[in-house]
């Protein structure tokens, strides 16, 4: 893929809960989003808005996420996510 970019996991967090209050909650900052919320829980993204999230993350991160990535320990809250680019942006930087 095309270059990484250098972000730290709090630039990486700032920017999911933008997308996904944009994407998902109407962009209504009134709605509370902690860090370790269950998007699936909360009802806040289906299957649909997965493949939206993971389209996201790829154009933003430069990043492949994979068939066998695509699990809730990766993808169901804003600190899974977190951790999720950040390692795959130290895999691609190797």
């Amino acid at each position: 893929m095309s270059k990484t970019r250098k972000v730290s996991p709090a630039d990486i967090e700032k920017e999911l809960k933008a997308f996904i209050r944009d994407r998902f909650m109407s962009g209504n900052k009134n709605i509370a989003l902690d860090a370790h919320d269950s998007f699936l829980e909360r009802g806040l993204i289906d299957s649909t808005g997965v493949l939206e999230l993971v389209g996201f993350i790829e154009e933003t991160y430069h990043i492949k996420v994979e068939d066998e990535d695509l699990i809730p320990d990766n993808l169901d809250s804003l600190d899974k996510l977190e951790k999720f680019i950040s390692r795959k942006l130290r895999h691609v930087g190797r």
